[in-house]
């Protein structure tokens, strides 16, 4: 074992509080337990921490408005598309008609389902069941071509595990959560007026088709590799794959024009698609959808059906309570609105003084990093030059979009008819339009993230930076908050999307988002090998119940790394204090949660639980050794040559 593991991440335990910790020992205990002690999760949430406190304010101002829009308090904003927003809002509210109802919206569908004799059958229907509420036991999707951004191409892959990841079935627990979710979809399907005796058949055929799929389709840690996923198959050679089930057949009738390929995001599932897809299985094929379909159309029925859908997910996460009604019909229309109530949000919220500060924020952070590429000692001149290039041509989507996406006008909300039925025409449309993009160019204004939302992203294809109107809040970011406590927070999250273009995903994608390698041998030899040690230094670490998946969550540690040193040197420029910069950096990923749902997050996400992204980045930079004093003795000493630098 390395000797830096005993260290890593500081000393003590990030789960639990110690007031009379020191920032010496570990400084995500010393800046966050007093808050933490006495800090208490919500019965309704998984978690509590500062981006949930964000979260929960958005909320609560969202809520009040709509409650306000949905009565007639207030007029409603000129915003396209708005009032069809508050009319689904008013939709999912209503469960006095919803309770009333009952299973009555879904009996139509769940007949169709049902009804499905045999495997010519489904492939009779395979294009309007794809269109549908359903699910099938394959995937497509049309996004932008890696390779020539200004085009869309089709994609291919799997569907998903039962269990949260395909490492799930490995895990002690399996076994159990299963039967929770087998117990739940028969209740279910008997509310729906199914017999128990047919129910428990349908659930135990969904079982072992999932089992079947489980070793085939992709886990996290794969689809991590985000390049991985292009592995271009012409069309004749894509649908040459399938021998029981006609596929050339079915994407004729689905798409607008016939692609001359294919993106087949997991190849592993192909060349095991046509053993998986076919006569022989159609019996656990019909019982895995019947599974899929009545779990995922669940809350959108009466209150009584929310509840009994509640079990499954409540063992994954270990929420004490189903979220509340109101919570509960505000998710759902943002869920079909969130560009249009993000825009609300932003108008409204979002202030032009904040706007130009972030914006000033973002541009010198752009300069320190052509700084530190400029006079980095690894990189030839070369790759430096076609960073450089790469790094001016980010383009800044900060707050809101200016236009909202087609896809808002095109979406019909009738408030005579059920929430479900709303839903399921909502659905069709956004598939159909989705597949339409094949025959459109590609489309760069549009934004990945709303207005409303609590995040950040970069998007390799576009090689953009977004910034939603709502993660530019306290404590990240407040107008009247000192300069280091502004770059500890959003500074530090500028920098993070910034190093997106440049962690092991980003850096194989060019300064248009086209997917070519743009490095010499050499560069990327070194850049390899430092990529390495990111994963090392985190692969492994406890939190909680679980260990963390270095290569899974390793670009996400990249930007963290990245980001915290370019905040530091932004800081320096500005003369702002390094103690602050440090100490609002760890408030910023302040958090606390339930054991299940640590468990959850590690097998599913690729970024790691917000506690463990502060003192392995911190670890790793020389002004807070210089900042607290810290000596080789202390909880967070790593030695200079275990320490991690790649921007």
């Amino acid at each position: 074992m390395k000797k830096y593991f005993a260290v890593r991440g500081g000393s003590g335990d990030l789960t639990v509080a110690d007031v009379n910790a020191r920032p010496q020992d570990n400084l995500y205990l010393s800046v966050n337990s007093a808050w933490q002690k006495d800090a208490e999760i919500p019965a309704d949430r998984t978690e509590i921490g500062v981006n949930t406190e964000i979260d929960m304010r958005i909320e609560k101002r969202m809520m009040g408005d709509l409650d306000n829009f949905a009565n007639e308090k207030e007029a409603l904003p000129e915003i396209p598309n708005f009032a069809k927003a508050v009319a689904l809002y008013k939709l999912a509210k209503d469960f006095k008609k919803r309770n009333a109802d009952g299973a009555e919206p879904i009996q139509a569908d769940l007949k169709h389902l049902l009804e499905l004799k045999s495997f010519a059958e489904l492939k009779a229907e395979a294009v309007e069941l794809f269109s549908g509420m359903y699910s099938l036991p394959f995937y497509f999707d049309v996004e932008t071509d890696m390779k020539n951004t200004k085009v869309h191409v089709l994609q291919f892959a799997g569907p998903g595990t039962l269990l949260p990841d395909t490492t799930s079935y490995q895990a002690p627990d399996a076994a159990d959560l299963l039967k929770i979710l087998q117990k739940q979809t028969i209740n279910l399907l008997k509310m729906a007026g199914v017999s128990e005796e047919e129910a428990s058949q349908y659930v135990e055929k969904a079982l072992l088709f999932d089992q079947k799929l489980a070793k085939v389709v992709k886990s996290t840690e794969e689809w991590s590799d985000y390049p991985a996923a292009y592995n271009p198959y012409s069309f004749a050679d894509f649908v040459s794959k399938f021998k029981s089930f006609p596929m050339e057949e079915f994407l004729t009738e689905l798409l607008p024009v016939k692609p001359d390929k294919v993106i087949v995001m997991e190849p592993r599932f192909l060349d095991h698609a046509d053993e998986l897809i076919n006569e022989e299985n159609f019996a656990e094929i019909k019982g895995w959808m019947v599974l899929k379909y009545i779990n995922g159309i669940a809350g959108l029925l009466s209150q009584e059906f929310r509840e009994a859908a509640f079990p499954y997910s409540q063992a994954l996460s270990g929420q004490a309570e189903l979220i509340s009604a109101d919570r509960h019909a505000y998710n759902l229309t943002n869920a079909s609105f969130d560009e249009v109530l993000g825009v609300y949000y932003g108008k409204k919220y979002f202030g032009e003084a904040a706007k130009a500060d972030v914006t000033d924020m973002i541009k010198k952070m752009i300069d320190v990093y052509e700084d530190r590429i400029s006079n980095n000692d690894w990189l030839s001149e070369e790759t430096k030059k076609k960073a450089i290039v790469k790094l001016r041509a980010l383009v800044l989507k900060i707050g809101y979009p200016e236009k909202i996406e087609e896809i808002y006008d095109l979406l019909p909300v009738d408030e005579s008819k059920s929430l479900y039925e709303n839903e399921a025409a909502m659905a069709k449309v956004a598939t159909q339009y989705g597949l339409s993009r094949l025959a459109k160019p590609v489309d760069r204004s549009v934004w990945l993230m709303p207005g409303n939302l609590n995040n950040a992203c970069y998007d390799p294809q576009r090689n953009d930076i977004t910034f939603p109107a709502a993660i530019l809040q306290a404590p990240f970011y407040d107008l009247h908050q000192s300069r280091g406590q502004n770059y500890g927070g959003i500074g530090a999250t500028i920098a993070h999307e910034i190093s997106h273009a440049f962690d092991n995903n980003g850096a194989k994608f060019d300064e248009l988002g086209n997917m070519t390698n743009w490095w010499t041998d050499a560069d990327y030899a070194e850049f390899n090998k430092r990529t390495q040690a990111a994963i090392d230094i985190y692969d492994g670490l406890e939190y909680g119940p679980a260990k963390l998946n270095g290569k899974q969550v390793v670009a996400e540690n990249i930007a963290d790394l990245g980001g915290l040193t370019c905040a530091i040197q932004a800081n320096k420029l500005d003369q702002g204090s390094m103690k602050e910069l440090f100490e609002n950096y760890a408030r910023s990923w302040a958090q606390k949660q339930r054991p299940a749902a640590i468990k959850t997050e590690i097998a599913v996400d690729v970024h790691a639980p917000q506690p463990t992204r502060v003192n392995i980045p911190v670890q790793c930079q020389a002004e807070f050794y210089e900042t607290f004093e810290v000596k080789p003795e202390d909880g967070m000493w790593l030695d200079e040559d275990k320490r991690v630098t790649i921007w």
